[in-house]
C-alpha cells in the first residue's frame, strides 16, 4: 500500500495543470465568500441572516473545481493509456484505486481547510461592516462558536466527500468529460427539480435525497430546526452518494480488463 500512496501522490503532484486546479479551489472559494459577505446587509436588529452560512457561501462555488481535480485523477489516466501501465505496475486494482482515494482526500482536506479558514476569516472581516454586528445581534465569527465550527468543519468534510464521489464516477464511466457531466449533474439537478415541483413533501424529500443542498445543510446556524434534515445527517447524504460511487467504480475497475 505505501508502495501505491507514493506512486499516486508522484503522479497527482507532478499531473500538469492539476496545481493550478488546486489553487483555483482555494481562489475560487474565498473570492465568492468574500464577494457575498461584502454585498450582504443587515439593516436591523435580528434581520434573519445567517452570518456563518453566508461567509461559506464560495464552497458551492469551489465543489465545482474539486469534482474536476477528482475526475482527472482518474480520467487522465484513461485518457492517456497510463491506466495501462498502473495496473500493470500494481495488479492489485483495489489497493490502486484505495491509494487514489486516500492521497486526494489528503490533498482536498487541506485544500478545503485553507479555503473554508480563509472564507470564515473574509466573513468576520467584511460582515460586520455590513450590518451583522453586535448591534443588531450578531457577534463576530469564531470558531469558538460551536455552530461555525461545526459548519466550518462540516464544509471541508463536504468538499472531501464530494471529491470521492467524482472519484468514483470518473472510474465507473472511464470518461474526464462524461464523468464531469455526471457530478454537476448530480450535484445541481436536484436543487432545480426542487423548485420545478410544487408539492412540499416532494420537495423536502428531494432535498433529503440530493447531495448538496443535503450536504450543505451542515453550514446552517440559524433555524436548523426548519431544515428538511439535519446538519450532520445530511452531510451523510454525500457520504452515501460518494461511498456508492466508489464501491461500483472499484466493483467495475476490478472485472474489467483495464
Amino acid at each position: 500500500m505505501r508502495r501505491a500512496l507514493r506512486a499516486e501522490w508522484t503522479k497527482l503532484r507532478t499531473e500538469g495543470g492539476i496545481g493550478w486546479l488546486m489553487l483555483g479551489i482555494i481562489a475560487t472559494t474565498v473570492a465568492v465568500s468574500a464577494g457575498v459577505a461584502s454585498n450582504s446587509r443587515c439593516s436591523e436588529l435580528g434581520c434573519g441572516g445567517d452570518a456563518t452560512r453566508l461567509s461559506l457561501t464560495g464552497v458551492m462555488v469551489g465543489q465545482v473545481v474539486v469534482a474536476i481535480v477528482a475526475v482527472l485523477t482518474m480520467g487522465n489516466e484513461y485518457n492517456t493509456g497510463m491506466i495501462r501501465t498502473t495496473v500493470t505496475a500494481m495488479p492489485r486494482r483495489s489497493t490502486v484505486l484505495a491509494a487514489k482515494a486516500t492521497v486526494l482526500t489528503g490533498v482536498m482536506f487541506v485544500a478545503g481547510s485553507v479555503s473554508v479558514l480563509a472564507s470564515v476569516l473574509a466573513g468576520r472581516i467584511l460582515l460586520p461592516g455590513q450590518g451583522f454586528n453586535t448591534e443588531h445581534g450578531y457577534a463576530a465569527l469564531s470558531l469558538t462558536d460551536g455552530p461555525t465550527l461545526r459548519a466550518a468543519v462540516g464544509s471541508v468534510l463536504y468538499l472531501v466527500l464530494i471529491a470521492l464521489l467524482g472519484l468514483g464516477i470518473a472510474t465507473t464511466v472511464r470518461s474526464s468529460a462524461t464523468a464531469i457531466g455526471i457530478v454537476l449533474a448530480l450535484l445541481f439537478i436536484f436543487p432545480i427539480l426542487t423548485r420545478v415541483v410544487s408539492d412540499p413533501d416532494w420537495q423536502r424529500h428531494l432535498e433529503q435525497i440530493a447531495p448538496m443542498t443535503a450536504g450543505l445543510a451542515v453550514q446552517t446556524t440559524i433555524g436548523v430546526g426548519e431544515l428538511p434534515i439535519g446538519p450532520w445527517q445530511g452531510l451523510g447524504v454525500p457520504a452515501l452518494w460518494a461511498v456508492a460511487a466508489l464501491l461500483g467504480g472499484g466493483l467495475l475497475f476490478r472485472s474489467r480488463d483495464v
